[in-house]
């Protein structure tokens, strides 16, 4: 059990009370303290700027002005007692400073690894060389053509047999559906199809609960709140069972459960094939990704151990959360924003029709060189999640004191946040319009696609760390926007509120509830 400073968590205590007391809406210091809060991040005593992130954590679009006030970078003060305080900066030259040319010096640190201790060693959460040795191992398997091949045989499969098939009941009977709900399903079973060989099949029109997703949900949930909390309070939770934390603990046995499920089948499925799993072999050009690591070539990556089966657990958390969430989120906020801006719509419509061919090319390579004519939708994807990140926030800790380029100093172990939600919104780093959603933006006076440094465009995280799986993202995205966009209009339904709710991945707060109508010209 985690051990917990009695002195600090009474401190905690009486604090929360107070700032419990003027949130009784009822209260005239309820009042006060809104208008402080929507004006500049109000500094208390004791709490420091705490209570401002408490009181607009469902409202993240009130902090860009601060931001913006500040000249993208400013000190965020935490409980005097809570080790919070954090520089928060969207300089794009203090992004590049940390995340590219100085990245050495910025890691995870164990603070974050602590948070996220429920996935272990995953690649999102190590640093050095495990770190380095997992993203190799990653980068192999994703950019190996047998893979690819796979993983469009799969998404095509789960398009043209579950999803449309799905999409043409909805229709039919006039039902309202959650798309959101939808593609997070929808990854969540190709994800796992690619990383393990083994369809859970959530996405079908019953909608069935699936304990493996909503364990991910669970966890993401309580990640996020260790982020805002000081971290003796959710110790203590944790050591008391309470509350979110309580809900991660009992994630945490899911994974292990399920993970160990996956695993003992895999390895009795490679045991079965007569394959020597202690090496790689050319004849595994297609595997899962679930295979490819528990046959892993020792030689090549010293640091990792395939025959222990929690990194192998850990391997497969780490691909179904990259897979899942954050694929699915871009969906989301894609079509949500084409709800809103049709005339959008009716380009990346016509950008199809134009270049679609008459038999649909279903091998990865001829696929890609379609996709890749789609140079509009491209650009629609890109700026839905330059507003939508599907990851809204990054955290870096520097190892040694630095000066960043904007002159701010910061001191070793201390915490660096960057708000990926607030840097695509900057006026003075994208424009006057940088509110507006316009795919325009990303397309050159040539007609091609624009290059944006990464230090202003985080969806896929830059430098070194940049996402390994970038590419098959947005292969997967293309793909199912064009499907969906040639079969079906998609209505929102009237009165439908669309809003981020602040999670690990960026979700919508109510959903995305449409109608669906089938297309007369598909």
């Amino acid at each position: 059990m985690a051990s917990i400073d009695l002195f600090e968590a009474s401190i905690f205590l009486f604090c929360f009370l107070v700032f419990c007391y003027f949130l009784n809406k009822k209260t005239y210091g309820y009042l006060y303290i809104k208008n402080a809060l929507q004006s500049y991040p109000w500094n208390w005593p004791v709490l420091g700027m705490l209570p401002a992130v408490l009181v607009r954590l469902n409202r993240i679009d009130d902090a860009i002005s601060i931001i913006e006030k500040t000249n993208l970078t400013f000190l965020f003060k935490g409980p005097w007692f809570a080790r919070m305080d954090a520089l928060i900066t969207v300089d794009p030259a203090n992004i590049h400073h940390i995340l590219t040319s100085n990245f050495s010096n910025y890691v995870k640190g164990p603070e974050f690894k602590e948070i996220f201790d429920i996935y272990g060693d995953a690649i999102f959460v190590t640093d050095g060389e495990i770190w380095k040795n997992i993203r190799m191992s990653s980068q192999a398997r994703l950019n190996h053509q047998g893979f690819q091949n796979l993983s469009m045989s799969v998404i095509t499969s789960k398009i043209k047999n579950v999803l449309l098939p799905l999409f043409s009941r909805f229709s039919e009977d006039g039902t309202v559906v959650d798309l959101q709900d939808v593609f997070r399903r929808f990854m969540f079973d190709v994800s796992l199809v690619i990383v393990s060989g083994s369809d859970p099949q959530s996405l079908s029109f019953e909608m069935p609960e699936v304990e493996f997703a909503e364990a991910f949900d669970n966890a993401g949930e309580a990640i996020l709140l260790r982020h805002v909390i000081p971290r003796f309070f959710w110790k203590f939770q944790r050591w008391m069972r309470l509350g979110q934390e309580k809900k991660l603990i009992e994630a945490g046995a899911t994974f292990d459960r399920i993970c160990a499920k996956y695993i003992d089948a895999k390895r009795e499925e490679i045991r079965s094939q007569g394959i020597d799993h202690d090496h790689d072999h050319s004849n595994g050009e297609s595997d899962d990704v679930l295979t490819y690591f528990i046959k892993l070539d020792t030689s090549k990556y010293e640091h990792l151990d395939p025959s222990n089966d929690k990194f192998i657990g850990e391997i497969l958390l780490s691909f179904i959360f990259a897979g899942r969430d954050t694929t699915a989120t871009g969906f989301t906020w894609f079509f949500g924003l084409l709800t809103k801006n049709p005339n959008v719509e009716a380009k990346i419509r016509q950008e199809i029709n134009t270049n679609l061919p008459k038999e649909r090319p279903w091998s990865a390579i001829d696929h890609k060189e379609f996709l890749n004519k789609l140079v509009y939708l491209h650009a629609a994807l890109y700026e839905a999640m330059r507003l939508y990140p599907p990851i809204p926030f990054e955290r870096k800790s520097p190892i040694k004191s630095d000066v960043l380029p904007s002159g701010h100093k910061i001191g070793a172990n201390s915490n660096i946040l960057i708000p990926i939600y607030a840097l695509g919104r900057i006026r003075s780093v994208w424009g006057e319009d940088a509110w507006e959603f316009k795919p325009e933006r990303w397309i050159s006076e040539t007609g091609g696609l624009r290059h944006e440094p990464s230090s202003k465009f985080l969806a896929f995280n830059s430098g070194p760390r940049t996402c390994p799986g970038r590419h098959l993202a947005m292969v997967t995205m293309k793909t199912v926007a064009v499907e969906i966009l040639q079969n079906f209009d998609i209505n929102l339904v009237k009165g439908h509120k669309i809003e981020p709710r602040p999670r690990l991945a960026l979700q919508m707060n109510h959903g995305l509830r449409v109608t669906l109508t089938k297309r007369c010209s598909a």
